[in-house]
């Protein structure tokens, strides 16, 4: 006697809706928004596309566009060798496939976030999230949902920067280095233009989430979308970053499967 296919019955379930896929990436064009670094630092490039031919004779029946890009432009993926904790560990086009589908945590702080835009989650927050749904995943993702993704139309809003530098909200460094030392996931995921909180270049390390989790060779995935459509547990995310040889990080189409009610 056969037994039922766990494949068949995803793509069963997939195709009646009883699983849902919710799309986390931002859509990426010459307006996404880009980190923006002190200036005497390299900046990112803002994404460009360039017209190849558009059923035109430069080409009579296609079209396609050649593109430019920052690794680290828009929804994208942080490999270990992004940081210089992370020096010769893993590039992206080394991540093991296997890790790129892995169960989900989503930690719910939007209105903490609402509240203030410099809001730091402390490993207190997390442990209380798991006095009440169970420990973090093992080999899955901590998502941080802030309502940030609201802000995504606009570079200005998104940033949320005055003199003191950016507004955003984060970790505090010692739940990083819990999150990356301590904890069970394979990487973080937040709504933000990066990992970090906008006051991380001031604390101590800087940029701890970059610092500790790409030296313990854990990742990250950056300014996602559609976290509210997420359960607290049990969505499975899958994250497809470019592999780009040496790459320090790539865009990515980022979805997660949803079971219904």
């Amino acid at each position: 006697m056969s037994h039922p296919s766990v494949l068949a019955a995803l793509t069963s379930a997939l195709r009646s809706g009883s699983i849902e896929v919710v799309d986390l990436t931002a859509p990426l064009s010459s307006s996404t928004p880009v980190l923006q670094l002190p200036a005497q630092f390299g900046q990112t490039a803002v994404f460009e596309l360039e017209e190849i031919s558009r059923y035109d004779d430069r080409g009579p029946a296609w079209y396609w566009n050649n593109f430019r890009s920052g690794e680290h432009t828009g929804t994208h993926f942080d490999a270990p060798n992004h940081w210089i904790t992370g020096q010769g560990l893993a590039d992206v086009a080394s991540v093991p496939a296997q890790q790129l589908i892995a169960p989900a945590a989503v930690l719910d702080f939007s209105a903490e976030a609402a509240a203030n835009p410099d809001f730091l989650v402390e490993v207190d927050h997390v442990k209380a999230w798991e006095a009440q749904y169970g420990p973090l995943p093992d080999g899955g993702w901590l998502l941080l949902r802030t309502g940030w993704d609201d802000r995504s139309h606009a570079q200005q809003e998104f940033l949320n920067a005055d003199e003191k530098g950016p507004h955003t909200p984060g970790l505090s460094a010692e739940c990083a280095r819990w999150v990356a030392e301590e904890s069970p996931v394979i990487g973080l995921g937040v709504e933000t233009v990066g990992t970090d909180a906008g006051q991380a270049p001031g604390f101590d390390p800087a940029f701890p989430c970059h610092s500790f989790l790409m030296g313990s060779g854990k990742y990250g995935l950056t300014q996602l979308q559609n976290l509210a459509a997420l359960p607290p547990t049990g969505a499975v995310v899958l994250a497809g970053p470019l592999p780009i040889v040496t790459g320090s990080g790539a865009p990515a189409r980022v979805l997660a499967l949803v079971e219904g009610a």
